[in-house]
C-alpha cells in the first residue's frame, strides 16, 4: 500500500472530511466552532504514530495552538451574541474572529508553529495541513472580512513565506513557508471573490500533491538527498517543473492564478501591495531555483550500490500530472478564448 493506513485511520479522515463540510455549511458561528474542534480532535490521531516520538511532539504542540485559537474564536462569538444583539460590524470583534482564523491556518504573524510542527509530520499529514485544514479558516474568515487588517496581513505573509525559506535545509519546512507566501496569494483572491479563490486553491492543492507524492516516493526530507543519491535525470526534471510551478513562473500552471490576481490588484489603484508580492516571488523562485541548480548540476556524490527504485504506475502517475503543469497555462488560455 501507499500509505499505512488501518481503518481507525481512515474512519478519523472521513470525520476530519466530513467537519470541514459541517464547518462550512453551519448556519450560525457556535456551529462553525462545533465542526472545527471536530477537525481538530479527527487529524491528532492522524499526526500521531507510535513508532515515531517527533509526530506525538507536533500532535501535542498542533492541540495546544488549536486550543489557543479555538478559545479566541468561542470568546468572539460569545462576545459577538452578548453585546452585539444587531450583529452590525464591529471593526474589534471582526479583527478577533480573523486572528483565530489565521491562527488556527498557520497564517503570519501567528506562523511560529507551522514549520515546527510540519517538521515532524509524514508527506500525507503534511499535504493534509498545507491544503485540507485551510479550507474552513479560510471560509469562515471571508464570512466577517476586515478588509484594511487583511491587506496588512497579507503583505506580512507574503514576506515571512518569501523571507523564512531562504535559508530552509528541511524540504518539509520549506514547503511550509511556501504554504505560508500562498497564504497571503489566497487571501487576496478571498477578497476578491470566492470563485477565485476555489480557482487559486485547487492549483494550488494539485502542485503542492505532486511534490509531497514526489517527495514520498523518493523518501525525501532535505535538500542534500536530492543531489546526493544517484536519481534518474527525468525524476529531476519533473522537480524543476512542478517547484517552478509552485512559485509562480510564467509558462506554468501556477503563475495562472497569480496573474489573475495581479490584474485585479492594478486594476483596484494597488500597486504597493502588487509590487510586494511580485518581489516576494522572485525571492520564492530564488530559493527554488538554487534547490534545482544544486540537484540537476552538483555531481556532488554517486552512491553507485544506493539506486532508487520506483514502481512504474507511481513514476507515470507524477509524469502525467507534471505534464498537466506545464500545459495547464496552454489549456486555461484555450478555455478562456
Amino acid at each position: 500500500m501507499l500509505f499505512n493506513i488501518n481503518s481507525n485511520k481512515m474512519f478519523f479522515f472521513f470525520i476530519l472530511i466530513f467537519s470541514t463540510l459541517i464547518s462550512i455549511s453551519a448556519n450560525s458561528w457556535m456551529g462553525c466552532w462545533v465542526g472545527l474542534e471536530i477537525n481538530l480532535l479527527s487529524f491528532i490521531p492522524l499526526i500521531n504514530n507510535c513508532n515515531n516520538l517527533l509526530t506525538s511532539e507536533a500532535s501535542l504542540k498542533y492541540f495546544l495552538v488549536q486550543s489557543i485559537a479555538s478559545i479566541n474564536f468561542l470568546f468572539s462569538i460569545s462576545l459577538k451574541m452578548i453585546l452585539l444583539k444587531n450583529f452590525e460590524m464591529n471593526f474589534l470583534l471582526s479583527i478577533l474572529i480573523n486572528s483565530s482564523m489565521m491562527m488556527k491556518m498557520g497564517s503570519a504573524p501567528f506562523h511560529f508553529w507551522f514549520p515546527n510542527i510540519i517538521e515532524g509530520m509524514s508527506w500525507l499529514n503534511c499535504f493534509i495541513l498545507m491544503t485540507w485544514q485551510k479550507i474552513t479558516p479560510m471560509i469562515l474568515l471571508s464570512y466577517y472580512l476586515n478588509k484594511n487588517f487583511l491587506m496588512l496581513i497579507m503583505m506580512t505573509n507574503t514576506i515571512i513565506g518569501a523571507v523564512g525559506g531562504i535559508n530552509q535545509t528541511s524540504l518539509r519546512k520549506l514547503m511550509s513557508f511556501s504554504s505560508i507566501n500562498n497564504l497571503g496569494w489566497m487571501m487576496a483572491s478571498i477578497m476578491i471573490s470566492e470563485n477565485l479563490w476555489i480557482l487559486y486553491f485547487f492549483m494550488y492543492s494539485f502542485l503542492i500533491s505532486i511534490m509531497c507524492f514526489m517527495f514520498y516516493i523518493l523518501n525525501v526530507y532535505f535538500i542534500n538527498q536530492l543531489f546526493m543519491f544517484n536519481i534518474n535525470f527525468l525524476i529531476k526534471f519533473l522537480i524543476l517543473i512542478n517547484f517552478l510551478s509552485l512559485g509562480g513562473l510564467p509558462p506554468f500552471l501556477g503563475f495562472f492564478p497569480k496573474w489573475m490576481i495581479i490584474n485585479f490588484l492594478i486594476s483596484q489603484n494597488m500597486y504597493i501591495i502588487t509590487f510586494i508580492f511580485i518581489m516576494m516571488s522572485l525571492i520564492t523562485l530564488f530559493f527554488y531555483i538554487r534547490i534545482i541548480y544544486s540537484c540537476i548540476l552538483f555531481n556532488y556524490l554517486k552512491l553507485k550500490w544506493f539506486k532508487i527504485h520506483i514502481k512504474n504506475n507511481y513514476f507515470s502517475f507524477v509524469l502525467f500530472n507534471s505534464l498537466i503543469s506545464i500545459l495547464g497555462m496552454i489549456l486555461s488560455t484555450l478555455y478562456f478564448i
